[in-house]
C-alpha cells in the first residue's frame, strides 16, 4: 500500500480557543468545503465534537457519482489537537490529524493527513491524474476560506496558500 502525505499549514489571526470553537464545531465542515464536491452531512451530529463522534456524510468526487463517507473522532486534546478517521469511505487510509498552536497574533493551524488508495498498484495513475489535484483543490479552497473568515497572518493577502503552506508527500 502507497501511503501519501499532506501536510498544511495556515496562521490565521484569531485566537487559539476561537479556531478551536470553529473546528470542532462539525456543522462549521461545510463552509470550508468547495461547493463542486457537494458535501453533505447524513448523520446528526452534536454541537460539538467529542471523542467516538461517528460522523457520515457524502460526496461527489467524480463524474456525479456520490460517495458515502464514515468518520470517527477518535482523539481529542482540546483546545489543541484532535484526529479523525475514516471508516467506510473512498480511501484505503485516511487519518487526519488537526493541531492548532497560539501564534503570535493568533494561531497557526495544520493538517497532517495520511491517505492510501484501494486496489494499490492499479490506482497509482488515478491518484497522479485525479486524487492528488482534487485533494489540492479542496486544502487550497479551504485555505482562502479560513484566510476570509478570520484574516490570515501569511504573507499571502488575496486567500491563496503561499508556496509550502501545502505539501504532497509520499512515506
Amino acid at each position: 500500500m502507497r501511503i501519501h502525505r499532506i501536510h498544511s499549514r495556515q496562521r490565521l489571526a484569531t485566537s487559539l480557543e476561537q479556531a478551536w470553537d470553529f473546528f470542532a464545531t462539525s456543522a462549521n465542515l461545510p463552509a470550508i468545503t468547495p461547493d463542486w464536491l457537494n458535501f453533505q452531512i447524513t448523520s446528526d451530529v452534536p454541537p460539538q465534537l467529542s471523542e467516538g463522534l461517528a460522523i457520515s456524510y457524502t460526496i461527489t468526487p467524480l463524474l456525479n457519482v456520490r460517495v458515502s463517507w464514515l468518520t470517527v473522532i477518535v482523539s481529542i486534546d482540546a483546545p489543541s489537537v484532535f484526529v479523525d478517521e475514516q471508516r467506510a469511505g473512498p480511501y484505503q487510509l485516511w487519518h487526519h490529524r488537526h493541531e492548532f498552536e497560539a501564534v503570535e497574533g493568533g494561531v497557526e493551524a495544520r493538517d497532517i493527513v495520511h491517505y492510501a488508495l484501494p486496489f494499490d498498484p492499479f490506482s497509482r495513475p488515478l491518484h497522479d491524474l485525479i486524487v492528488r489535484r482534487q485533494l489540492e483543490s479542496i486544502f487550497g479552497h479551504r485555505y482562502g476560506a479560513l484566510a476570509e473568515r478570520f484574516g490570515s497572518l501569511d504573507a499571502a493577502t488575496d486567500g491563496t496558500p503561499p508556496p509550502g503552506a501545502i505539501v504532497f508527500s509520499m512515506i
